[in-house]
C-alpha cells in the first residue's frame, strides 16, 4: 500500500488550514522502494512547445525545490523528450537523485506490446535517456492483440536484467488490471505497482469507479495525468478569448461551461482561504485521495512551477475538500 493519507493533516490535527513549512515529504509508489516528490513533472511538452533552454529551466526549477520525479514517454516528440531529459541529467550529473518514469507502446518506431517490440522500445528509451535503468516503466496502451502473459514475461525479463526497476499500467480498465495481476501470480513474475490515469477535478468518473477500487485492492500507486486539465484548473482560461490562446484549445473549450466555471469558483474560494493559487489547490485536492501518490504536472515554462510548488504542503480542511467535491460532482 502507499503511505498516503485520504484525509488532510488539518482534519487529523484540528489545526487551521495553512501551508506547512519545510520540504515536502516524499511518498512511496505502491509496493516499491521508489520515494518520489508528491507531484511528477511531465516531459510531454519537451521538444514540442519547450525547446532545450526552456526544458533545462523547467527541470532546474523543479529540482530546485526538491522535485525528483520526471515522467515522459517514447512517443513524446518522437523520443526527443527522453533525449532532452537525458541530456539534462548528464549535464547536471544528477541521475542518481532522480526517479525516471517513461512509457512504451505508442511510438511510431515500436508500436504495441509484443515482447520483441517492447524490449526494443525499452532499449531505445535507455539510450535516449542516457541511463542503464528505467525506474518506473508504464505500458502506455492496453494492447489487447497481445496476451498479457507475453507482455508480462518480457517486462519481467527486463526487470531481472536490471534494465527496469518497476512497472505499471497507463490505459487499463479495472478488469484488465485484475487480469494482469492474476496472470502475474500464475507466471510468478513481477506485478504492476503503479497506475497512471486521467483524473482531475473536472474528470472524475473514469477513475473514481472500478479503477479506484482495484487500485486500492492491489495497493497501486496512482499518478493522475492531466492533473490540471490542460491548464484549465489553474484558472487561466475563463473566457473564449482566453481559450483561443491555448495550444489545447479544443480540450479546454469543452470545459468552459457551467460545471467548469463552478469548479473554478470553488477553487478560487479555497485558494483565497489558503493564500495559494487555484492550480496548487487542484493538486492538493488530488493528494487527499486514496492511493494518489504524485499527480503528473505539465508546464510551459519555469515560472508556472512557482504557483504549483506549495501544493504538497497545503493542508485542506474537511470542509474545503467537500466544497471541491460538490462543485465538481
Amino acid at each position: 500500500m502507499t503511505n498516503v493519507h485520504q484525509v488532510s493533516v488539518a482534519e487529523a490535527t484540528g489545526e487551521s488550514p495553512a501551508v506547512l513549512r519545510g520540504p515536502a515529504r516524499h511518498r512511496t509508489v505502491g509496493a516499491s522502494t521508489l520515494q518520489v516528490f508528491p507531484f511528477a513533472l511531465s516531459g510531454n511538452v519537451f521538444g514540442w512547445t519547450a525547446d532545450d533552454a526552456q526544458t533545462d529551466a523547467i527541470l532546474d526549477a523543479y529540482r530546485g525545490f526538491g522535485g525528483n520525479f520526471v515522467d515522459t514517454a517514447d512517443s513524446y516528440s518522437s523520443g526527443r523528450s527522453e533525449t532532452m531529459i537525458g541530456n539534462w541529467m548528464r549535464r547536471r550529473r544528477n541521475r542518481a537523485d532522480m526517479i525516471v518514469a517513461t512509457k512504451v507502446g505508442k511510438s511510431a518506431d515500436n508500436p504495441g506490446l509484443r515482447a520483441r517490440v517492447l524490449t526494443r522500445a525499452v532499449e531505445a528509451s535507455l539510450t535516449r535517456l542516457g541511463t542503464d535503468c528505467i525506474d518506473l516503466l508504464y505500458l502506455h496502451i492496453d494492447d489487447t492483440t497481445v496476451e498479457f502473459e507475453e507482455t508480462l514475461l518480457a517486462v519481467d525479463e527486463l526487470i531481472r536484467k536490471g534494465k527496469v526497476r518497476y512497472f505499471g499500467g497507463s490505459d487499463h480498465t479495472g478488469n484488465r488490471l485484475i487480469e494482469a495481476r492474476v496472470a502475474s501470480a500464475q507466471l510468478g513474475v513481477a506485478p504492476m505497482v503503479a497506475l497512471q490515469n486521467h483524473y482531475n477535478l473536472v474528470h472524475r468518473d473514469e477513475y473514481e469507479g472500478d479503477l479506484a477500487h482495484v487500485a486500492y485492492q492491489q495497493g497501486l500507486g496512482v499518478m493522475p495525468r492531466f492533473a490540471l486539465a490542460s491548464g484549465f484548473l489553474t484558472g487561466k482560461y475563463r473566457s473564449r478569448a482566453d481559450v483561443a490562446q491555448s495550444d489545447r484549445r479544443g480540450e479546454v473549450a469543452r470545459l468552459l461551461g457551467r460545471r467548469g466555471l463552478r469548479v473554478l469558483a470553488a477553487l478560487d474560494s479555497v485558494a483565497e482561504e489558503q493564500s495559494a493559487k487555484p492550480g496548487a489547490i487542484a493538486l492538493a485536492w488530488l493528494l487527499t485521495k486514496q492511493n494518489v501518490v504524485a499527480p503528473v504536472v505539465s508546464v510551459r515554462d519555469a515560472e508556472q512551477l512557482a504557483d504549483l510548488e506549495p501544493a504538497p504542503l497545503i493542508r485542506l480542511t474537511r470542509h474545503q475538500v467537500a466544497v471541491l467535491d460538490r462543485a465538481s460532482a
